[in-house]
């Protein structure tokens, strides 16, 4: 994250000089690590590499189970965690010290955000944290700031907090445990399309990749912000494409079947990118497909 987001601070202020031509950071894409599965969170905890999974209930063709959950899945063995939150949606996760924490809502577009939290991943509490009624929350971001934790939410409702298509809006919080909705001001772009948030903090600064939507693409972004009011985009938009680089086949366990299918796909879509630093690299995990039901999760780098 460090990485990703200074190369682009760096970026941004050779573009207001006339010495430097600016050029893009460069990501490279790793390729399709699984069918079916949109969104995810990049987490370290406990000096190992997660991927946290919201697993859909209504067509993600491995769960058996006929409804929703989250798990987490140790990136350098595979194993899954036990899945937990059963008939959530729209979840990410947030490592704290010897803690886990993740969030999630109540249904797929509801008016209801939890957070569970667990030190072993095995083992779950809940509680409520922010209801809205009259509110449609979908997906949801968290980071560490000066004073205290943010939260970027996604809505789609009411028409008067929303604007044009989705926003995000935030809420705060000292413990990760107790929310507070900030002032209709706190909102980002209410004049187009603005999904799904990813937010960080770095330098007095909060960045918010979110994913801005087209006739024919979905893309991600890249935006700044001091308060959470005022923005400033990158001169770098789109900060990816779709491309024939997200069919690549990055995990080796994807039988024939899917490997065909993923080669067939039609894509118009980056969408749901979320990144973390680990090992000196940024680790990005995006998906791609036709934002209408034909969705494959892959993974980049930045170096």
């Amino acid at each position: 994250m460090v990485r990703l987001v200074a190369t682009l601070s760096f970026s941004l202020i050779c573009a207001m000089t006339v010495f430097a031509e600016p050029q893009p950071p460069k990501i490279e894409k790793l390729g399709t690590i699984d069918c079916d599965m949109v969104e995810t969170t990049p987490v370290v905890f406990k000096g190992k590499l997660y991927r946290f999974e919201y697993v859909r209930g209504f067509y993600y063709k491995p769960n058996t189970t006929g409804d929703s959950y989250f798990r987490f899945v140790d990136t350098a063995t595979g194993d899954y965690t036990p899945g937990f939150a059963k008939g959530f949606d729209l979840g990410s996760a947030y490592a704290e010290g010897d803690t886990m924490y993740a969030f999630g809502v109540d249904n797929w577009g509801g008016s209801k955000l939890s957070v569970f939290w667990s030190k072993d991943l095995a083992t779950w509490e809940s509680k409520v944290i922010l209801e809205l009624p009259g509110w449609e929350i979908f997906n949801n971001s968290v980071c560490k700031g000066p004073d205290g934790y943010v939260m970027a939410f996604e809505i789609g409702a009411p028409p008067e907090e929303t604007g044009s298509g989705f926003t995000s809006r935030f809420a705060r919080s000292k413990d990760l445990m107790n929310w507070e909705l900030t002032p209709a001001e706190c909102v980002h772009r209410k004049d187009r399309y603005s999904a799904c948030p990813a937010i960080h903090f770095l330098d007095g600064l909060y960045y918010m990749v979110y994913l801005e939507g087209h006739t024919n693409a979905y893309e991600p972004h890249i935006t700044r912000s001091k308060d959470l009011i005022t923005w400033e985009d990158s001169p770098f938009q789109p900060i990816m494409r779709h491309s024939e680089e997200d069919k690549q086949i990055a995990n080796p366990k994807l039988t024939e079947e899917q490997r065909q299918y993923i080669a067939g796909a039609r894509n118009k879509n980056n969408s749901d990118f979320d990144f973390c630093e680990f090992n000196g690299k940024t680790v990005i995990n995006y998906s791609w497909g036709n934002q209408e039901g034909k969705e494959f999760l892959a993974q980049a780098r930045y170096d």
